[in-house]
């Protein structure tokens, strides 16, 4: 089994509250994170990758990269 690599629950929280306090609507980019989240998990699963990190923590950091870095965001 593949080690999960080490990212501190601190800096996952601060990246989190970005994403809330940046949104207009709670509700709507929780959906957002979650929605994404599905779609990795599926894209892992069918490509039989394991990425060592859960979907909701990878698509909380992609968001929060995405608010503070405009440039990488892509369709």
């Amino acid at each position: 089994m593949a080690k999960r690599p080490n990212f501190e629950s601190s800096q996952l929280m601060v990246r989190a509250e970005e994403l809330i306090s940046a949104a207009s609507n709670r509700y709507r980019i929780t959906v957002q994170v979650a929605n994404r989240a599905k779609r990795r998990r599926y894209e892992d699963f069918e490509s039989n990758e394991d990425s060592g990190i859960k979907p909701v923590m990878r698509a909380i950091i992609e968001m929060s990269d995405e608010l503070t870095q405009p440039e990488i965001i892509g369709d």
